[in-house]
């Protein structure tokens, strides 16, 4: 790229959590193995009459019924535990003891291997943040420190898509959202979110997927990593980052 046609660098870089810090999948599948183990020994009744397929096809219809819930995927959790601890003729007081052993398991998330030196590397230059529709600590998994706002839906109460949560956290920084790109690993709520809303958005495609043609997205950038990343960062914008 000629230097005369690079972008001016942005003012921050705002980031998703899960699947795009840290994978998820593993994490959400021992926390609800956690929860479950707990139920037995604290709430026989509910582990006996709900297997975990039969907790999460539950909060499914739950979410079905009521969709303003996939703002807040704590509250829905919580409401589920509610309804089976309901039924199962338990003692609904410990539902919220249920609750911290859940949190405590989903937090015990580990970044990829790539994502804290990544961070160090940019916030010597840019302010970064995160937008979340997830309810992941960061102070809990000890994170927090890197960003200077986190945005999450359940707190705001708008969820990505929505322009307004990237808006939020452009206003908290603030920063214009022309000014800011954004990093994440979905398509759809991500990438799309984020250019609709005046983003520019990085597709974090660390699994070499395609979605982003069956969707007719076209990203700012597709990265498979931080290293990455910052290599478009240079690329766009010139010889910035530190090492």
């Amino acid at each position: 790229m000629n230097p005369s046609t690079r972008r001016a660098w942005p003012k921050a870089i705002l980031f998703d959590l899960d699947d795009t810090l840290w994978p998820i999948t593993p994490v959400i599948v021992q926390a609800e193995q956690t929860l479950h183990a707990w139920l037995q020994e604290h709430a026989p009744r509910v582990a006996q009459r709900f297997s975990i397929e039969n907790l999460r096809q539950a909060r499914l219809a739950l979410l079905a019924r009521q969709p303003e819930l996939h703002v807040d995927l704590g509250s829905l959790r919580r409401a589920g535990l509610n309804a089976a601890f309901e039924e199962a003729g338990e003692d609904l007081d410990k539902v919220e003891q249920a609750m911290v052993h859940f949190f405590a398991a989903r937090n015990k998330v580990t970044p990829y291997d790539d994502v804290v030196p990544g961070l160090l590397r940019l916030k010597q230059d840019v302010v970064i943040g995160t937008i979340t529709n997830g309810n992941a600590d960061l102070q809990a998994i000890g994170m927090s420190h890197h960003f200077k706002v986190s945005v999450a839906a359940h707190q705001l109460g708008l969820a990505k898509p929505d322009a307004a949560i990237f808006h939020e956290a452009c206003r908290q920084l603030g920063v214009a959202p022309e000014d800011a790109v954004y990093v994440g690993d979905d398509v759809l709520l991500d990438v799309q979110g984020a250019q609709k809303a005046g983003l520019r958005a990085v597709w974090l495609n660390r699994s070499g997927s395609q979605a982003h043609l069956e969707h007719d997205v076209v990203p700012d950038a597709i990265c498979a990593s931080f290293d990455e990343l910052i290599a478009w960062l240079r690329r766009e914008h010139g010889e910035h980052v530190r090492e």
